[in-house]
């Protein structure tokens, strides 16, 4: 039963701390500390008291984690990693609601996340690393699952915030608990008008929930509608232009637009016996997105849909009192299809205008299949614990281009100046397999404290568009499976009032996927991930608490490439700042009275491959606060950039514009009035 608390009041020393539950991990409730696994989580009292409009908000309290904000609701994720860039690099971390990958395995979307209902979610948790035999493709650097509420109790919240440029949004809960069955649907409604010229965003999302339940069946069903129209500022240019208002509130990409439509619905029935618990969960899924690629020559419209199914499955057996079995098998089946369009003809430079030809430049369709058994064995020793496990997956891609191969017009017609910008692929079908090994260790100290190891491998199948969106003079794409050696160690537990986790990893990456300087899709890439993590929850006194969040990472290049006459072996990826660290300070003075102080760091790090441009880092604070007048109606009040910061939410280096960066709101406000019954 979920008990809806927009903020909890209650005292923080009296809060047991080894009370830590994920599903991530294993699908089925579990505490996180014996794991052998970092599963880091944001419960619903902090996303309360967050009240996020975007997910970076959320996400900036995880160790390891850097999702740098665009505009609008777009994003750029990392986890363990640089911030992941490129057609296919979202396929490196995997992104879920209530367990079920958004996309399907080859078709992810770097902006994927505004489908979930973070907004209104029960908690959001972080899995880090490839550390379990549940997740397969795109689960490279983790899972970041999003679980919305059970609303099938009974329970009710009205909420409404209102804040600085012109936001607004409405949230809505509800349910009935008739016994055995129940229904509830979750809810809301966002009008952003937006800091910076001509850009706004209005988003509707839905969750609908049924449950029945029987002796030895239980049986939920959800439903998730987002919709998305979004009107996108893209980057300005010029060495520190952040700094300068004007530019910082200008919009060089007025028709710039995104509209986004997702749709998933599943339904999970679980069997219980003595020994043996049986769960599936069929699920179905259609997304459609239309977006302006104003970042690209001509500014084409892109046009992509999905339609698909699929099945998780998972017996878990417990051979005696120390054995238990996880034997599962998953399979989905995807109809995909893709459209690149440019409306005018390309400005610019006289090659440009030459290469990049007016009309279709893309359009084909992929039907994929994925299978994917796997197995897992957890064997406690007296103290500890052995996991091991195996994944096997295998994925197929069945490529129907609809258009001329090559790289001509849509018409046949050869361009000038060597050829058209965009080379489209012959129909084909190309299959990809995979299998990975995990093995983790955790050993409990004593009741309190444990220190654990794993070793697992995590891959990704190439996905669609890096396999038949080609340029230039390449006609085919042949790549492997991008793969991930992982090596963890770590301690976790509580000590009285403070809860801890400390973790160290090193992960290799062979056969990166990346377009190259003749803009190739290449499979050559190396990286070394090295890092440390430390999270921590301390209540120091009845009334404050103090967490952090923070990590030390070196992200490098590990194979020769010579760009712009310099090698980038042994350079920081581009986007990988070496520390980020969030720390919050919480003071309950009355049993109806919190505030919420906190601090972000994100240090200096290179905007290009060669190391040769930086971004100098930024420091934030913002400040949060609430009052429960009732037991029912709570009030809350925020201030984001405390300071009124002029800062970057993004930065990177191009050689044809040079700096460029997504600059940070100032300071603003937002207030909110929640009533539960």
């Amino acid at each position: 039963m979920v008990i809806i608390t927009p903020l909890a009041f209650n005292s923080f020393a009296t809060q047991s701390p080894i009370e830590r539950i994920t599903t991530t991990a294993s699908r089925t409730e579990t505490l996180a500390d014996p794991l052998p696994v970092v599963v880091s989580t944001i419960s619903e009292q902090q996303l309360a008291l967050i009240a996020p409009t975007h997910i970076e908000q959320v996400l900036k309290q995880i160790a390891g984690a850097n999702i740098q904000h665009g505009n609008g609701q777009e994003y750029l994720p990392a986890l363990r990693s640089a911030v992941l860039t490129g057609a296919g690099a979202c396929a490196s971390l995997l992104s879920a609601e209530d367990g079920i990958p958004l996309r399907a395995a080859g078709f992810c979307n770097i902006n994927e996340l505004f489908e979930t209902h973070t907004e209104m979610a029960e908690r959001i948790e972080v899995l880090k690393g490839p550390g379990s035999a549940l997740y397969g493709s795109n689960a490279v650097h983790g899972v970041i699952n999003v679980i919305t509420p059970d609303t099938t109790y009974g329970d009710s919240l009205l909420g409404i915030d209102t804040g600085s440029y012109g936001y607004k949004r409405l949230k809505l809960r509800s349910g009935k608990d008739f016994g055995t069955q129940g229904i509830g649907f979750n809810a809301s409604i966002t009008r952003d008008s937006g800091y910076r010229d001509d850009e706004s965003v209005n988003q509707e999302k839905l969750n609908l929930r049924y449950r029945f339940e029987s002796n030895d069946l239980l049986l939920t069903s959800g439903l998730t509608y987002t919709h998305l129209d979004q009107q996108t500022a893209g980057f300005i240019t010029g060495f520190e232009s952040y700094k300068d208002q004007n530019l910082a509130q200008a919009n060089l990409n007025p028709d710039a637009f995104r509209k986004a439509r997702s749709f998933r619905a599943w339904s999970k029935a679980q069997w219980q016996s003595s020994n043996n618990i049986v769960t599936i969960t069929p699920y179905f899924r259609n997304q459609s997105m239309d977006f302006l690629k104003h970042f690209l020559p001509g500014t084409p419209l892109e046009k992509n849909a999905q339609t698909g199914f699929g099945i998780q499955s998972l017996w878990q057996h417990n051979y005696n009192n120390d054995i238990r079995i996880h034997l599962g098998f998953d399979t989905e089946y995807t109809a995909a299809d893709f459209l690149q369009n440019q409306n005018e003809p390309t400005q610019g430079s006289a090659f440009l205008v030459a290469t990049v030809p007016q009309g279709k430049h893309y359009d084909y369709d992929v039907n994929s299949t994925l299978y994917a058994p796997f197995i897992s064995v957890n064997w406690h020793v007296k103290a500890l614990t052995i996991s091991a496990g195996a994944r096997f997956e295998h994925i197929r891609y069945d490529y129907d281009n609809n258009m001329l191969a090559g790289r001509t017009r849509d018409d046949g017609t050869v361009c000038e100046k060597g050829g058209c910008r965009y080379s489209r692929p012959a129909s084909s079908k190309n299959s990809f397999s995979n299998l990975s090994p995990k093995l983790g260790l955790s050993y409990q100290l004593n009741n309190n404290h444990y220190i654990y190891a794993n070793v697992s491998q995590g891959y990704r199948a190439p996905q669609a568009a890096e396999l038949y969106q080609l340029q230039r003079d390449q006609e085919i794409a042949e790549l492997k499976s991008e793969t991930a050696d992982n090596l963890e160690l770590g301690l976790k537990g509580h000590y009285q009032q403070l809860h801890y986790v400390l973790s160290a990893y090193a992960m290799n990456k062979q056969h990166s996927i990346f377009r190259d300087s003749d803009f190739f899709t290449v499979n050559d890439g190396k990286s070394h991930h090295r890092g440390v993590e430390v999270e921590l929850n301390y209540a120091l006194s009845k009334s404050i608490q103090l967490a952090l969040a923070a990590t030390h990472a070196k992200h490098s290049y590990s194979y020769n490439q010579i760009l712009n006459d310099i090698n980038i072996n042994g350079n920081d990826i581009d986007t990988a700042p070496r520390t980020l660290a969030n720390m919050q300070i919480n003071y309950q003075p009355t049993d109806t009275t919190q505030l919420a102080l906190e601090w972000h760091h994100v240090s200096r790090y290179f905007t290009d491959p060669e190391n040769r441009h930086e971004y100098t880092g930024h420091h934030l604070f913002n400040l949060r606060s609430a009052w429960q007048l009732t037991p029912q109606l709570t009030l809350a009040a925020r201030i984001t950039n405390l300071t009124n910061k002029a800062y970057a939410e993004r930065a990177d280096y191009t050689s044809f514009s040079g700096e460029r960066y997504f600059p940070g709101k100032p300071r603003s406000f937002m207030l909110s009035a929640s009533y539960t019954w």
